[in-house]
């Protein structure tokens, strides 16, 4: 079966690490990205009916009721095994948590990054810990179970005691999906360019070391795993049963439609994106997808690994040999080792 990511990339503040197509925008360009998304929805030719429906962004949780309910209603096979909503603390109401489950939503993402307030503001971000579990606490009441929560390992002036006070919250909640990644390092953040200028703002110089990052993760999967939580992909970690249906779909490489600025599609064997530009998205491409290199750098993020294929031979055996692959049967999987360097062993089947 096949998923529906849908995009609304407006937000209250642009946080410092955040390299995605999102950001403040006037309020009058939000009724004509609106308009435009219900457009291609409403020209979409359905071949199948989604079981998963993914709203991402940007801060959906900040969409106005009304607007949401026209989108979702526009989208088939409501209301879905699973749907997600993704969403900032702090942004929770009990009418919109309603409402959210009379759309059919019945998953919840909050992007906590951090439960220690000093690292929460060097981010640009206005929550608190008790913030997090207020939210946490009006989604069960609401009848939401299924939450995921983001934790971010690099932030600014991040250390062992305050990463260990994250993981600390992050148990006491007991929720059942936790996500944790390393912090991206890149031109498309403003972190992450005062990072590469060697510049100071936004705690730039407070960066934990790639070091002290990849310990972090590590203490997260061990701490996470004494409580049940399991690593199933190199980011997500979730009890038996709890895993995000959507995502598995853009690691299996199962077909996905996106809606909406910079959301991305696939059928199988076409790739295809829409622009990250508001106002622009409806602009197209596609692209030939080959499939059997892609399993390997989109599945291999999967604990389970995968099957290993005719193509890449001398690529999986030289990586066996350093340690950053291992077989399991017929398979090939990462391994711990690899798993920290897992950027570079993906590298090897792009690069072929």
């Amino acid at each position: 079966m096949a998923g529906v990511y849908i995009s609304y990339p407006f937000c209250a503040q642009k946080c410092s690490y955040c390299n995605f197509a999102s950001g403040v925008f006037p309020k009058s360009l939000e009724p004509i990205y609106q308009q435009r998304l219900l457009d291609e929805l409403g020209g979409t030719k359905w071949d199948w009916t989604p079981n998963t429906l993914y709203l991402g962004g940007g801060t959906p949780s900040l969409w106005s009721l009304d607007a949401l309910g026209s989108v979702l209603a526009a989208v088939p096979g409501g209301p879905w095994p699973e749907a997600t909503m993704e969403a900032a603390p702090g942004s929770l109401t009990s009418e919109r948590v309603a409402a959210w489950r009379r759309f059919g939503i019945n998953r919840v993402s909050l992007g906590v990054q951090s439960f220690v307030e000093q690292e929460i503001r060097r981010t640009g971000r206005k929550h608190t810990a008790e913030i997090v579990a207020a939210d946490v606490a009006l989604l069960r009441r609401e009848g939401i179970e299924a939450i995921n929560l983001d934790l971010i390992s690099g932030l600014a002036e991040q250390t062992r005691t305050s990463w260990e006070e994250s993981l600390d919250w992050v148990l006491r909640l007991e929720v059942p999906h936790v996500s944790v990644y390393i912090l991206e390092v890149d031109e498309d953040s403003r972190l992450g360019q005062e990072v590469l200028l060697n510049g100071k703002r936004y705690g730039a110089r407070d960066v934990p070391s790639d070091d002290l990052q990849a310990e972090f993760y590590e203490r997260a999967v061990e701490r996470l795993a004494s409580s049940g939580i399991l690593r199933y992909e190199i980011s997500n970690f979730s009890r038996p049963g709890w895993e995000s249906l959507h995502n598995l779909k853009y690691w299996k490489l199962e077909p996905y439609l996106g809606f909406g600025a910079d959301a991305h599609s696939f059928d199988g064997k076409w790739r295809w994106a829409n622009t990250d530009a508001v106002g622009e998205y409806v602009a197209e491409a596609k692209e030939l997808a080959d499939v059997e290199n892609e399993k390997y750098w989109v599945g291999l993020r999967l604990s389970e690994g995968v099957e290993c294929g005719t193509r890449f031979g001398v690529e999986i055996e030289r990586l066996v040999g350093d340690g950053l692959l291992e077989r399991a049967g017929s398979r090939v999987r990462l391994t711990s080792r690899g798993v920290l360097l897992s950027n570079e062993v993906f590298q090897q089947f792009l690069e072929v």
